[in-house]
């Protein structure tokens, strides 16, 4: 056996915990890695000219931290807070570095282990757009599970919001 193949070998038995979590009928999930804290709904304090789907900050522990509404993110159709409403807080890299974030979801479903060799890549949907956020599709006996990646998803969009607030300043 060669090195590369002890590599790809070890890389196909590979297992990733992976934190899952319903937003209307559909599931998804993020690397339990990046998962600070998962927290029942609470009210946050809204900010100005923020996006749609950026409902506001909370004060965690002293610490400030943004939050976003993922249905709103992926544009699917508004659903009342309830009692099953959860708040994850997730660790994000972005171009500053790591940042707390905070996801609104449905509801938190399980902890499973995924298999590297059963990620499926994402279909092409004809917009980069649509699945850039996307890690993989993993088939589930019960459902798709849609694997995000959690840095690009807000990570990159924090380093977006912050060089237009450069520039905004840099012409002021």
């Amino acid at each position: 056996m060669t090195a590369n193949s002890t590599k790809s070998t070890a890389a196909e038995a590979e297992t990733h915990q992976i934190l899952t979590f319903v937003l209307g009928t559909e599931t998804y999930g993020v690397d339990i890695l990046c998962v600070q804290e998962i927290r029942g709904w609470s009210a946050v304090t809204k900010i100005p000219n923020s996006p749609p789907h950026v409902l506001g900050v909370l004060n965690l522990r002293g610490s400030i931290v943004p939050i976003v509404d993922l249905r709103k993110r992926f544009s699917l159709e508004q659903a009342e807070y309830t009692a099953l409403t959860v708040i994850i807080v997730l660790s994000v890299r972005s171009a500053s570095g790591r940042r707390d974030f905070g996801v609104v979801v449905d509801g938190v479903s399980d902890v499973v282990d995924v298999e590297a060799a059963a990620v499926r890549p994402t279909p092409d949907l004809g917009s980069r757009a649509a699945t850039e956020h996307i890690r993989g599709l993993v088939p589930l006996e019960q459902c798709m599970l849609v694997l995000l990646d959690i840095d690009r998803l807000i990570g990159a969009e924090l380093s977006e919001a912050a060089e237009a607030m450069t520039g905004e300043a840099a012409a002021a």
